[in-house]
């Protein structure tokens, strides 16, 4: 089995389930104001204002995301893509559980019954074009 050389990207605090949800708001709207978070966030949970500050804030500090001033409103990003966050996250499972090797983690996935035949496909066509791509 392969093995790869480990990722220097910095290993932050999971998310809680309530720090996901704000994550994903921001993630799908794209940089929006604390009262943009609220309003959707609000909509599952009971939740004041201030708590969703307190929330952006502390996602901040671990480094999810960033804010910028404009005027008196803070409008929070995202850190980086959710996509590149699962990707590290699991960068970081293979290095602990498989080795360092993505093909123990596939294998193991596939072994698992993880995967239904149509998933399997699409991954073997998306490996097919970017074999081809290079």
């Amino acid at each position: 089995m392969t093995r790869s050389i480990r990722s220097a990207a910095p290993v932050r605090s999971p998310l809680t389930e309530l720090e996901n949800e704000v994550m994903q708001v921001v993630w799908d709207t794209g940089p929006c104001p604390v009262e943009a978070v609220y309003l959707v966030v609000s909509r599952k949970r009971d939740l004041k204002e201030t708590s969703v500050r307190t929330i952006l804030r502390r996602l901040e500090q671990k480094g999810y995301l960033r804010h910028e001033e404009q005027g008196r409103a803070y409008v929070y990003h995202a850190a980086e893509p959710a996509r590149s966050l699962a990707a590290r996250a699991v960068r970081q499972i293979i290095d602990r559980f498989c080795k360092g090797s993505v093909e123990e983690l596939v294998s193991g996935m596939v072994e698992a019954k993880m995967l239904s035949n149509r998933e399997m496909d699409r991954l073997e066509h998306f490996v097919q074009g970017a074999k081809g791509g290079r």
